[in-house]
């Protein structure tokens, strides 16, 4: 996959936390769309250099201070339980891509990820106090994230709905689009609630005019009222 060889992006400097699924996927594609991509596990980063020259061969294995360091965005694809394992004050005044979901058999039981007013981004905002975070890339499958990007203008390109502060999800929108997907900016990170597990737009894989649809419609489903009367009563 690339983009219009036209109108390259300009490279940036990429750091993702979690070498799982979604994070070799997104790191692939970052270096596919010329970035300068590190990605960091738990621990010492010899113990995810083969599977980072397997399923994504130009991204640097580094400690997470290390890949951190420098960087022009980080994106979170590593289970919600290890939040906590992130170090805090390295991502201070940094753009941080939560692309995390909260499930119970990965992250076990925690009340305040489970409620129906549960907003998983604001949680991680809250627990990142210093960072600037955008929800991207959270609702589609790892599967379809590695096999449907294409380039710019292709006709059955598929949406990321990106929630966030304006100029924030501005910017991660561009990113989005470099990364061979149409960007669906939805609004501040509450609206990130219509994107969580048991919601329609999660799990979806549609082109961007769908995805808005779905998203706008979200309040009027019974679990868009149940989510937004549990936020109202908050």
């Amino acid at each position: 996959m690339s983009n219009d060889p036209a109108s390259p992006a300009p490279q940036r400097r990429l750091a993702i936390l979690g070498a799982g699924k979604i994070g070799t996927v997104l790191a692939r594609h970052a270096v596919a769309a010329g970035h300068d991509v590190r990605i960091a596990g738990s621990g010492d980063p010899e113990r995810i250099a083969m599977i980072v020259r397997f399923l994504a061969p130009g991204a640097r294995p580094l400690a997470a201070r290390d890949a951190i360091s420098g960087a022009d965005l980080v994106v979170l694809a590593l289970p919600l339980g290890k939040l906590p394992a992130v170090p805090a004050d390295a991502l201070a005044g940094m753009l941080v891509v939560d692309a995390m979901n909260h499930w119970w058999e990965t992250d076990g039981h925690q009340e305040e990820h489970e409620h129906a007013g549960a907003s998983t981004s604001e949680a991680v905002q809250a627990r990142l106090p210093g960072a600037r975070v955008v929800k991207a890339f959270n609702h589609m499958g790892y599967h379809d994230l590695a096999d449907l990007a294409l380039p710019r203008g292709a006709a059955d390109r598929r949406g990321i709905a990106v929630a966030g502060p304006e100029a924030e999800a501005a910017e991660v929108a561009a990113l989005v689009d470099e990364l061979g997907f149409d960007p669906v900016v939805i609004g501040p990170l509450r609206a990130g609630v219509a994107l969580q597990p048991y919601t329609e737009a999660f799990g979806a894989a549609v082109p961007a005019a769908e995805l808005r649809t779905i998203v706008d419609r979200f309040p009027d489903t019974a679990r868009g009222r149940e989510v937004m009367a549990a936020l109202a009563s908050a």
